[in-house]
């Protein structure tokens, strides 16, 4: 079960082609980048000077100008390779997709930001706080921006700040009392009272380095102020935000792989020939290989559907179920794969492990099960009442 049968255009079959050089080099630091929590700088630094970072910007902006199909594609395979990379450079992808798809700037703002990553620049929102959770579910902001003079100041405390090693802007979320809304800042590294705390210590996507953002009184152009009135975004239809059910659906495929090549390898002295020829690991297997089709099918219907400008206006909550329903079966697979392979997963050596404490992390990546599953509900209950 891979995704060649999703592979359809001269620029994917380029692009997978180019990646996947990297394959190797990719997969044998994961262990050291799980281990140690470290920052994938290598592989991210790769990735920029292949122009990989700038494939979903539009072609009028010196991009790739890549859809939501071509970045699933190639998302679900850096992913594949290193989960720290696919998640942490997936985010980067997503913004700028987002940013130019929806012109969410002004135009003379979007062209100086597009020359900026043309020339390798690494971007993602800073939005998450501690006490107000998901920026999805619409929590205002405890930063806040003032405006002194010419310029505003902005003060908080941003968590889950992922790749923030090596990020050169940062949107940032914040509170504008007099304009009573939500509104991002971009903010370049090395900014005066820009900061990062190192304190990401968690069990999954260690490599992420989603450290907190700290903003001690920054002082930043009226010109820095990008979007106004946001709140809440989650509301809005992204379908660039599929990056993440793409990464979590590469991670469960290389459990996969490894699952199969231990049950077609391993030869106890108990039986003639490997395990792969014993009724319950075939039906490992076989449960495996139909979830993974399944999600894979699901993800793709519904990226081709938002890459369809014709049918992207009956979508509804298909996105938020696209990612409700790989990032399950993902950790299905990997459980599955670990059973196959037995007390041998647990082992620190094995990257099984990895895999399984890397897949729990979609949880709790937006949207959340509740409010896809709640949202269903509630368009169900109006459809009737219609």
């Amino acid at each position: 079960m891979s995704q060649s049968l999703f592979v359809k255009t001269p620029v994917q079959k380029h692009w997978l082609e180019k990646v996947y050089k990297y394959e190797d080099s990719f997969k044998r630091y994961s262990k050291e980048i799980d281990e140690k929590s470290i920052f994938p700088k290598e592989n991210i630094t790769a990735l920029v000077e292949m122009g990989y970072t700038k494939t979903t910007l539009p072609r009028e902006y010196g991009g790739e100008g890549f859809s939501v199909t071509d970045m699933v594609l190639l998302q679900e395979t850096i992913a594949s390779f290193d989960s720290a990379t696919g998640l942490s450079i997936g985010w980067h992808q997503s913004v700028v997709g987002e940013l130019f798809e929806n012109k969410l700037w002004e135009e003379e703002k979007l062209q100086v930001f597009a020359n900026e990553i043309t020339k390798g620049a690494l971007v993602n929102r800073a939005a998450s706080e501690a006490q107000t959770g998901s920026p999805t579910r619409g929590g205002r902001p405890g930063t806040s921006a003032i405006k002194k003079g010419e310029k505003w100041v902005v003060s908080g405390h941003k968590t889950f700040t992922t790749m923030s090693p090596v990020l050169t802007h940062f949107l940032v979320s914040a509170w504008i009392e007099e304009k009573n809304g939500l509104g991002f800042f971009l903010i370049e590294r090395g900014t005066d009272g820009l900061s990062i705390k190192e304190n990401w210590n968690v069990i999954a996507m260690r490599g992420t380095e989603s450290h907190d953002l700290i903003l001690d009184n920054v002082m930043v152009d009226s010109e820095n102020l990008v979007e106004i009135n946001q709140l809440p975004r989650g509301n809005k239809l992204n379908g660039w935000l599929l990056h993440i059910p793409a990464c979590y659906l590469g991670i469960a495929q290389a459990a996969r792989d490894y699952a199969v090549e231990y049950a077609t390898s391993y030869s106890p002295n108990s039986i003639k020939g490997t395990i792969s020829e014993l009724p319950n690991v075939q039906s490992l297997i076989g449960q495996i290989d139909l979830e993974l089709m399944s999600a894979r099918h699901f993800l793709y219907s519904v990226a081709n559907l938002y890459d369809d400008e014709s049918r992207r206006q009956y979508l509804t909550n298909e996105l938020s179920v696209a990612k409700h329903i790989v990032t399950n079966s993902a950790i299905t697979i990997v459980d599955k794969a670990m059973r196959l392979v037995g007390a041998k997963s647990l082992q620190l050596s094995n990257p099984l492990q990895r895999y399984y404490r890397d897949v729990r992390a979609g949880l709790h990546n937006p949207p959340m099960d509740d409010m896809t599953i709640s949202k269903l509900a509630q368009a169900a209950i109006e459809e009737h009442k219609n």
